[in-house]
């Protein structure tokens, strides 16, 4: 029920022998090494795609000159640039567009909460009533926007994650049948796939191969093979939840910080205690 309720490019041509998505991630790779010439060459070179990807989300036309959205999502695909990690198994161009509307919906709740703080009596006292339902008329629809904004959001959040998943050979259509039906176990699942997401050694393996590390898995959460392999698609798509950034899922699912899976919890408040020795 969990997933039957919520789950109810940009590319660029190759040239001579080396692919372009090659060059890219190279690009990256001496970027994220340091080479701060060819990070501003790559935000040059990618300023359309910052442009539309900015202005769909906004759903108008942004003005680079004065919107502050623009400025918003140039630091946000820098900040990609900086983090993006082609083991993820995702592009590029897919990871900045998602970063860039992270950032912009920050932007946005931050504007929200602002505009919430300002006194009533900064209004003029003439005209207060008119005043007072135009403020009124102008957060009702800000609310609007934010709920529209929040569905859209969902909504780009599950083809992505949908996306993930299909280079594991998972169909968004299975998930609803091979979620655990019991809290107990799907509570012991999510303490499988925390290891798996939080390993950077195991995470690697389920990356490059392809398929869970079901060895590794036993040994660590002293489980039998059957039920790893048994709740394979589960295990996988929880630690791609996880490992992603993914916070409406994650949400809902309970795996955020602060309503996470018990063994996460009783990790944490391990390690806590052992600090606090």
């Amino acid at each position: 029920m969990v997933f039957k309720r919520w789950f109810g490019r940009f590319s660029v041509k190759q040239q001579s022998a080396v692919s372009e998505p090659d060059k890219l991630r190279a690009a990256l790779g001496r970027i994220q090494a340091g080479d701060e010439a060819l990070r501003e060459k790559l935000i040059q070179d990618y300023r359309p795609f910052i442009l539309k990807s900015t202005s769909r989300f906004c759903k108008r036309y942004i003005d680079p000159v004065r919107d502050d959205e623009f400025s918003i999502a140039m630091i946000a695909f820098n900040e990609a640039i900086e983090h993006f990690s082609p083991a993820s198994g995702r592009s590029f161009t897919g990871f900045a567009e998602t970063v860039i509307r992270r950032r912009l919906i920050d932007y946005i709740r931050r504007e929200k909460r602002h505009r919430q703080t300002v006194p009533s009596g900064s209004f003029d006292q003439e005209g207060e009533l008119e005043d007072s339902l135009q403020a009124a008329w102008i957060q009702q629809a800000v609310s609007r926007f934010h709920l529209d904004r929040d569905a859209e959001e969902r909504r780009l959040e599950i083809e992505d994650f949908a996306a993930e998943l299909k280079g594991y050979g998972i169909r968004f259509a299975e998930l609803a049948e091979c979620s655990p039906k019991h809290e107990d176990s799907r509570r012991l699942l999510q303490g499988i796939a925390l290891r798996l997401a939080d390993q950077d050694c195991l995470w690697g393996m389920l990356v490059d191969k392809r398929r869970l590390p079901v060895k590794e898995l036993m040994e660590q959460s002293s489980v039998s093979r059957k039920t790893i392999e048994r709740n394979r698609k589960y295990l996988i798509a929880i630690a791609v939840l996880l490992r992603g950034h993914y916070p409406y899922l994650e949400d809902y699912l309970l795996l955020r910080p602060g309503r996470q899976p018990l063994e996460r919890k009783q990790n944490q408040e391990q390690a806590a205690g052992g600090r606090n020795r």
